[in-house]
């Protein structure tokens, strides 16, 4: 027997206690089918719409932050302003090539954190991000 379309998805924000609104069903189902990938919130739009979904930015953002907070994406912010989503949850860090303002994944293994300063009293560490920001080195002239 074949499940419907949406009955992952469903599950999914089930169990990360999100209601499956018609709109957090859509965006989730986009990412889903997009695999491990990394976008910006105007990004996920475009993909909506090219999709023929029609939803606002503002919804996106809510809807994004909600998936974060529930452990379904991670929010990678490279520029104050500027937050990349990645559906790839694992223990990873990433490399930002600026000109193309493009993120790529460094895998768990290659970066290792010997050593992090201790958090101030009564707090714990919950993640630790590492983002090396990378630019093309220009060709020597001849």
């Amino acid at each position: 027997m074949t499940e419907r379309p949406f009955t992952e998805v469903v599950r999914t924000l089930k169990r990360c206690g999100l209601r499956p609104t018609r709109q957090r069903m859509a965006l989730a189902k986009l990412l889903r089918d997009a695999g491990d990938c990394h976008f910006t919130a105007d990004q996920l739009h475009g993909m909506a719409a090219a999709s023929g979904f029609r939803i606002s930015l503002a919804t996106i953002y809510n809807a994004l932050h909600q998936f974060t907070k529930a452990g379904l994406v991670r929010e990678i912010v490279v520029d104050s302003g500027c937050s990349y989503f990645d559906t790839n949850i694992s223990d990873h860090h990433h490399f930002f090539f600026e000109e193309d303002r493009v993120l790529v994944d460094i895998p768990g293994e290659e970066l290792k954190v010997v050593k992090h300063p201790h958090p101030p009293p009564g707090t714990t560490v919950t993640e630790v991000n590492i983002v090396i920001r990378v630019r093309k080195t220009p060709a020597l002239e001849g």
